[in-house]
């Protein structure tokens, strides 16, 4: 059996071609990640972690007093949430507040809250 150049050429491309393919399949990403704090449940524990501590604080506090007292909260999980951090916590709060036009600042979400 006789093959001409082109057709070796054309086999060994698909060959190479389906290698390659399967080269970028096996480094893409195929699970989540256990400490993947951008789903939306690990979104939702920070939320409530966050409406946690406002309301044990009675509303009095800054955005950086609030980061801290997140994470010297019990249900702050350092594991899962080690890239949490201010701009984050920032993050959180533009969130609640489109989601809630009445609140404009912390004291407004514990007045929102308190009942």
């Amino acid at each position: 059996m006789e093959f001409d150049i082109s057709t070796l050429m054309m086999i060994f491309f698909i060959i190479f071609m389906i290698i390659s393919m399967w080269k970028i399949y096996a480094f893409l990403p195929n699970k989540q990640l256990e400490d993947d704090d951008t789903t939306p449940e690990a979104t939702k524990d920070l939320m409530h972690l966050m409406l946690r501590v406002i309301k044990e604080n009675n509303g009095e506090l800054t955005n950086a007093e609030l980061f801290e007292k997140m994470q010297e909260n019990e249900e702050f999980d350092s594991q899962k949430f080690w890239r949490f951090n201010l701009n984050r916590l920032n993050q959180l709060l533009q969130k609640y507040y489109l989601e809630n036009p009445d609140a404009k600042s912390i004291m407004d979400i514990y007045e929102g809250i308190k009942d």
